[in-house]
């Protein structure tokens, strides 16, 4: 069985403010790119790290990886859920069916590589899959409109969704190919998964799986990494 690892990079980061995509900004000495893929090239259980990347992009290929040679680039799509089904087309002729397809934010340098490995420990025998997440702390509002508040939503059984997100290959293709075809959003793997009528596993991650979205993002996530030791 098979390990594959899908990091979509084909995003503008439209809302970080910057003419550079974030996953081309600074962090530590290297892109966030760089961090990113170096860290999940020490997972050993990954056969191939598949990178979906714009068409214009001309700085992928150019950065400096550990273990070049198990990473590829293909063209992405117009959204997310479009750049992986292209990973996915890319590994189809290769992948069996009950493979295990992992899908990463690369603005998302700061994952531990214990939760990867915890990830693949806890659903090495499910049948779907499962993402890595943590439950919701913090207070949570429902605004209208005009951002006032209409409720406040109980946070039991609310969780944050994180990633990775695994899944068996043959779920998560017919999944992104089925959304495609009804037109429906899906803001993760997890949310095209659940419009089959499947359930996947939450699994618990560690809270400093930080997300760079905003430019603060970026000194923090400089921070974290400076404290993490796994």
């Amino acid at each position: 069985m098979n390990y594959w690892l899908i990091v979509p990079a084909a995003g503008k980061g439209s809302r970080f403010g910057s003419h550079i995509p974030k996953q081309y900004l600074p962090l530590l000495g290297h892109t966030v790119m760089e961090c990113t893929l170096n860290r999940l090239n020490l997972v050993p259980q990954i056969k191939q790290i598949i990178v979906p990347i714009h068409p214009q992009d001309n700085t992928a290929h150019t950065l400096n990886f550990n273990h070049r040679s198990k990473i590829v680039f293909c063209e992405g799509g117009a959204e997310r859920a479009d750049s992986v089904l292209a990973g996915l087309d890319a590994i189809a002729a290769q992948a069996n069916p009950n493979d295990w397809v992992l899908v990463h934010d690369v603005a998302r340098p700061c994952v531990r590589l214990t939760d990867i490995q915890n990830l693949i420990t806890t659903l090495q025998n499910d049948s779907i899959g499962g993402i890595l997440g943590h439950p919701v702390t913090d207070t949570i509002k429902q605004a209208d409109a005009k951002n006032h508040i209409i409720a406040t939503v109980p946070r039991q059984q609310l969780w944050q969704a994180f990633t990775p997100q695994m899944f068996r290959f043959s779920v998560l293709y017919q999944a992104l190919k089925q959304a495609k075809l009804q037109q429906l959003m899906v803001t993760d793997e997890a949310s095209a998964v659940e419009f089959l009528g499947y359930q996947p596993k939450l699994i618990t991650g560690s809270h400093d799986n930080l997300k760079i979205t905003y430019p603060a993002d970026l000194l923090l996530a400089e921070y974290l990494l400076g404290q993490q030791t796994t």
